[in-house]
């Protein structure tokens, strides 16, 4: 086992794919394995940055097949894994739970697993506010209770539970990262940030659930990158740390935001891009808000955000804007089937 060799799971992903080119940039002694089943919303393209990298090397394959996961601990011998891999989307949750719960519960536990058996230095398991529950004043401390309201949060926190099982059962040392919202380059465009972009360049509609008053608390992903690895190189084993970027903002204040900025950038009539907002029947369990208490990360690991909301919008609807390519390759069957089942019969 070397201090180099790093397993990430679901790197292909939106926040796996930036967390690994950002470290393959910092750390010049990193070997990353980048394990990733490639559901819809993974995309080797999101990491053609680093495909000839010598230190990179990508395995198609899910976590929760066992015999393969077995395989590779075997060959590789890793010193960190970091678990991005999950089932995310809470939409997606609602219509089919069983895919969550045998993703992100099993998924994890294969992971844990392999770890125990052939022994590694620090297990990341990226997790998210989700699992506190709607909070409707004040922050989630890392030691509240877990209280998630979709299956999607409910996976997340059975599979946190997991994870504290094993360390104090086999004093593996792995520790719990808890994200809020996350945007930025890569985000596949289910999500609201990117949706809102693409749409809103395209003149079609920018479907908002409820009234739009939901507050998330925002951060963009390349200060998550920066927690993440704060947590691997300092994280205590068994601890639980939450990450959020202290924007919290209301999600129809959001695609307001993202309309000025599309108007100033495109010469599009803000008053035509805002007609282009339309509020559609909430989905069921729609959290109010949530609000994390981050004072842990600040104190042991003197991390704070770097990047406020509307650098961070700017900086996003920039990178849609020229990245057709990238935007173009995604909108496939996938996604336009995922829209027309949560959006069109409510337009």
């Amino acid at each position: 086992m070397t201090k180099s060799k790093i397993l990430v799971t679901g790197g292909a992903g939106f926040i796996g794919s930036n967390f690994i080119i950002n470290s393959l940039k910092r750390f010049k002694t990193w070997n990353i394995v980048n394990l990733d089943k490639l559901t819809y919303a993974g995309n080797l393209n999101n990491l053609n940055a680093v495909q000839k990298n010598p230190r990179y090397r990508f395995i198609k394959g899910d976590i929760s097949n066992k015999r393969l996961v077995d395989n590779l601990f075997n060959e590789e011998q890793f010193y960190y894994v970091i678990n991005f891999a999950a089932e995310s989307h809470v939409d997606r949750s609602i219509i089919n739970p069983n895919l969550f719960i045998y993703s992100n519960v099993y998924g994890t536990s294969v992971l844990l697993d392999c770890a125990n058996k052939y022994g590694i230095n620090k297990f990341i398991q990226i997790s998210t506010d989700e699992v506190y529950g709607e909070l409707l004043r004040g922050k989630s401390k890392e030691s509240d209770s877990l209280k998630p309201n979709n299956p999607y949060a409910a996976s997340k926190a059975s599979a946190d539970l997991v994870c504290r099982s094993y360390y104090k059962t086999f004093s593996m040392p792995i520790v719990i990262v808890r994200i809020s919202n996350n945007y930025g380059p890569f985000q596949f465009p289910e999500k609201l940030i990117p949706l809102m972009i693409i749409n809103a360049v395209n003149g079609e509609t920018l479907p908002v659930y409820g009234v739009g008053d939901n507050i998330r608390d925002w951060i963009y992903v390349d200060d998550s990158c920066d927690a993440i690895i704060r947590i691997i190189k300092r994280g205590k084993a068994g601890g639980i740390y939450n990450v959020s970027g202290n924007n919290p903002v209301k999600n129809i204040n959001i695609i307001s935001k993202i309309c000025n900025l599309l108007s100033n950038k495109l010469g599009i009539s803000l008053k035509d891009l805002l007609s282009l907002i339309k509020f559609v029947e909430d989905r069921p369990a729609h959290d109010n808000r949530y609000s994390l208490n981050c004072d842990k990360m600040k104190n042991e690991m003197g991390w704070q955000p770097k990047i406020n909301i509307d650098k961070g919008l700017e900086k996003t609807v920039d990178w849609y804007l020229n990245n057709n390519n990238w935007v173009n390759k995604v909108q496939n069957k996938e996604y336009k089937k995922y829209y027309k089942m949560n959006y069109s019969n409510r337009l």
